[in-house]
């Protein structure tokens, strides 16, 4: 894309731009939580792209912190929406089984 083509880009995109009022309870959990599981994905990255895939103890090490991290902003989001873990986790489960028995386990889509 040329310089004009991206500098019309930037000034078209900008007309679909809002501000958006994000003072509330659950911006920065759901933002941590984004962060860490970033960090989950950029360390499995690196041990296939330097390790051939191989998991070693201190990588196993690594991800458990960076994946402790992630459960607690989790957990910090159900609490703002008073969600246990329990009832999200057999929530998932059920619609897991759903998607199984309907023989839509693979696929797209949130409502399958």
């Amino acid at each position: 894309m040329a310089d004009a083509a991206l500098g019309n880009y930037q000034e078209q995109s900008r007309r679909t731009w809002r501000r958006v009022h994000t003072d509330h309870p659950i911006i920065y959990p759901t933002l941590g939580l984004v962060n860490e599981a970033g960090e989950v994905a950029g360390k499995v990255k690196k041990i296939f792209r330097d390790q051939e895939g191989l998991i070693g103890a201190d990588d196993r090490a690594a991800l458990q912190q960076e994946l402790g991290d992630v459960l607690w902003y989790f957990t910090q989001i159900c609490t703002e929406l008073d969600l246990t873990l329990e009832e999200v986790a057999a929530a998932n489960l059920e619609k897991l089984a759903s998607r199984l028995a309907r023989g839509v386990i693979g696929g797209d889509g949130d409502q399958r």
